[in-house]
């Protein structure tokens, strides 16, 4: 369970328990064997080797004889299969401490004491502030000055429930006092080069000659299938049907399928084969790439504007009443859009704003609550899509419970770029069983979930798991 507490005001997550808990692991088979001394050659050796070594030094490697079993084949003849287990790299979740100092953090007070001799202005507000050798005038803009008063409406909701979750997490162990933890030297991680860039391929694939997406079927890999092909990963869905992790291989770069998961990797003008699929889902968690200062900076992901978001065609892929959620960062102008624009385009009610609440191994925020500059939280805002005639929105059979409002969602973030924890344990009361659950502008896969995204396998790769050892399990 990734839930590793649930209160009155949320949730307490483990997302790295999220991930492992994932059966990542292969079944490989050799040829019959002609003699019990001759060495036997994997069928699938190509598309299997996963002994080199990582970006992160590390290397991974098969198993040992305790995860070899012999079996016999319809001709009795004598074959092997080895299993190799994988899990997500601890140190990828290994955030001991805030992202900043503390000196910054007593120059957040000293604003924030600033702030609260402004509160209920509303229109611009300038503040003097001496420096050493100026004055230097700093005006609020409109944004800002509502970035304040919306912060002011949440605070005491976001400062009060985290505690409550905080300290549940450290009675249970989950979370550990920092001075327990200081006598190691936390070293620095040292992350994979993007030598496939899956964003530019996708880009790349519209170009070349491909069949119809009209025509295009689903891929659906069985259990006997143990890797893709490159040409079939543009412009389709891909479903691993089997129990069992797959590999493919994108430009030299291995990424793994877990199981019962499936993706279309795809940018948004190539949406069609998701619609192909004539499925709707019963839920559909959003993560747009909202355009901001740091991402024009850095250049780090391409960002849709408000027009090429509200074309997503959410109408023709939720089913009825399906739950609607979507990753708002803390900019009013995208929440207001969210609530005022967007989700009355798709006829959408709003039934609850949630907050994610970031923390480090030891229970702190990884900003100060009150910084001016960056908070330690994240709004998801949930809604119902809704029926346009009076018919019932479910079976009276099955009960699902109403979304409450204002919960707070606690966890250690991971150190990746926007590696967003996962929702699944959290809405699965709010959805009916067995429903159908999509991803939008997702970046790695989950088992029951379709994903989609120009980056959705980016988070499955290799590099970022590391194979278990024998007596690791």
């Amino acid at each position: 369970m990734s839930v590793v507490q649930q209160l009155s005001p949320g949730w307490l997550l483990d997302h790295l328990s999220f991930i492992n808990k994932i059966n990542y692991q292969f079944h490989q088979h050799d040829e019959p064997c002609c003699s019990k001394n001759e060495p036997t050659s994997s069928v699938h050796s190509d598309s299997l080797q996963v002994d080199s070594v990582s970006s992160f030094g590390a290397c991974a490697t098969f198993v040992s004889s305790d995860f070899t079993t012999k079996s016999k084949n319809n001709d009795g003849e004598n074959y092997e299969t080895f299993t190799q287990k994988y899990v997500f790299r601890p140190e990828l979740f290994d955030v001991t401490k805030p992202h900043i100092t503390p000196a910054v953090t007593r120059e957040c007070q000293q604003s924030n004491e600033k702030e609260d001799l402004m509160n209920g202005v509303k229109k611009e507000i300038s503040a003097s502030i001496i420096g050493k050798k100026r004055k230097r005038c700093v005006v609020f803009n409109q944004g800002e000055l509502d970035a304040m008063e919306y912060h002011t409406k949440i605070r005491e909701l976001i400062l009060d429930g985290s505690l409550q979750l905080i300290h549940e997490g450290l009675k249970s162990g989950f979370l550990y006092p920092l001075s327990e933890k200081q006598d190691k030297c936390s070293k620095p991680v040292t992350l994979p080069l993007d030598t496939c860039n899956l964003s530019e391929l996708c880009e790349m694939a519209k170009h070349l000659p491909s069949e119809n997406e009209m025509e295009l079927q689903t891929l659906q890999l069985m259990e006997d299938d143990t890797s893709v092909t490159e040409q079939d990963l543009f412009s389709r869905v891909v479903e691993n049907n089997s129990s069992f992790t797959k590999t493919i291989t994108l430009m030299g770069q291995k990424y793994l399928l877990p199981p019962k998961s499936s993706f279309l990797l795809s940018d948004v003008s190539c949406m069609q084969p998701l619609l192909n699929c004539r499925k709707t889902f019963d839920v559909i968690v959003i993560d747009p790439p909202w355009q901001n200062k740091s991402v024009k900076r850095s250049n780090r992901y391409s960002y849709l504007s408000p027009l090429q978001i509200k074309q997503i065609p959410i109408p023709k892929l939720a089913a009825p009443n399906c739950l609607i959620v979507t990753w708002v960062t803390n900019r009013q102008k995208h929440l207001r859009f969210v609530k005022e624009d967007l989700y009355p385009s798709w006829s959408v009610e709003i039934v609850a704003e949630w907050h994610w609440v970031k923390i480090t191994n030891s229970g702190e925020f990884v900003f100060p609550l009150d910084s001016p500059h960056k908070k330690p939280y994240e709004g998801l805002i949930l809604g119902r899509v809704q029926e346009k005639t009076a018919l019932p929105l479910r079976n009276a059979d099955i009960k699902v419970l109403p979304i409450p409002d204002h919960k707070l969602v606690v966890s250690v973030p991971c150190i990746l770029h926007s590696h967003k924890p996962p929702l699944a344990e959290v809405l699965k009361d709010y959805i009916k069983p067995d429903g159908e659950c999509l991803e939008l502008f997702a970046r790695n896969l989950q088992p029951g979930w379709t994903s989609w995204g120009n980056e959705v396998l980016k988070f499955q790769h290799m590099d970022y798991f590391v194979a278990l050892e024998s007596g690791s399990r």
